[in-house]
């Protein structure tokens, strides 16, 4: 059974600049989060569960003052348990490198708090300064790179902002719409859309590239390689949904399928984090790791 759980580690959000009269604390936090209903932010302010960068506790009464920085713990009433376990494929002093099984977030998110790949590994090997240099969909499987040492944390996420990582994903989907080629550099623009989770192609100077392989063809599947080049939400699922090949397991696109708590566990997302290589920002060591998963094929 499904058990209330409370995030181990604060959550923050930093109030912004307002045309005035500026709104109350709970206004603007129900319409921040419109996936929060309204009474648990209010729940929140009256049992002094919220407090600002001085430790001072608000209210419903609190004004609402620009730069403010409210810190809070997420509260979940039903978590339910994920029941696939991630794996460590490499740790040293620096960096640790898993294995993220389908399903499992990698930080808190929605209604899963305790049970995501962050706090499963800090309650696992005890370092309470893991910090995920990237992300990977609750949806998609595969490596996820975090850094160990506090200290030594910019290089990494320079390695990434800066595009010095080689990311090599394996997806199940659909036989192209169109025969032909069986390699696709697919650039377009993406931006939110409706619902809020998710994303669209849209006309406009290009911020999202991509290139796709056919690797093997099955009836009327086939196996891709995908390398993405930039890293907007759901790239890889829409771009591959310009070559009219939707991913198996996808309830995103091309139609919406409201999530599920818990989720159908024997139908998921095919999409796997297959292969990470870098060189290391600090030793200069080339180092390569390939996830142990296999989607269903």
């Amino acid at each position: 059974m499904p058990a209330t759980s409370t995030a181990p580690t604060p959550s923050y959000v930093t109030l912004p600049k307002q045309e005035r009269p500026y709104p109350s604390l709970l206004d603007y936090l129900d319409r921040h989060f419109p996936f929060v209903a309204r009474d648990v932010w209010q729940h929140r302010l009256q049992s002094g569960k919220i407090t600002d960068e001085t430790g001072a506790v608000v209210g419903l009464d609190t004004p609402y003052r620009i730069n403010a920085r409210l810190r809070y713990f997420r509260e979940i009433s039903h978590e339910y348990p994920i029941p696939f376990q991630e794996k460590i494929l490499f740790q040293n002093d620096v960096i640790l490198v898993a294995d993220k099984p389908h399903f499992l977030p990698v930080t808190p998110s929605g209604n899963y708090v305790n049970e995501c790949l962050l706090h499963r590994l800090k309650r696992r090997t005890g370092l309470e300064h893991l910090v995920p240099v990237h992300r990977l969909d609750r949806e998609t499987a595969g490596l996820v790179l975090f850094t160990v040492d506090e200290a030594q944390r910019r290089p990494w996420f320079d390695l990434f902002r800066y595009g010095g990582i080689e990311k090599t994903y394996e997806a199940i989907a659909a036989r192209p719409a169109v025969a032909g080629p069986r390699e696709w550099l697919i650039e377009s623009r993406i931006e939110r859309g409706e619902p809020w989770l998710r994303f669209r192609n849209v006309e406009g100077e290009i911020n999202a590239r991509s290139r796709i392989r056919l690797i093997e063809e099955r009836g009327a599947l086939a196996r891709y390689e995908l390398e993405p080049i930039t890293g907007k939400t759901h790239q890889l699922r829409l771009h591959m949904g310009l070559l009219g090949a939707h991913m198996v397991g996808d309830r995103f696109y091309p139609d919406f399928q409201p999530p599920e708590d818990p989720p159908n566990y024997e139908n998921p997302l095919q999409l796997l984090a297959k292969h990470l290589a870098f060189t290391d920002p600090v030793t200069g060591e080339p180092m390569s790791f390939t996830s142990e998963l296999q989607l269903n094929w």
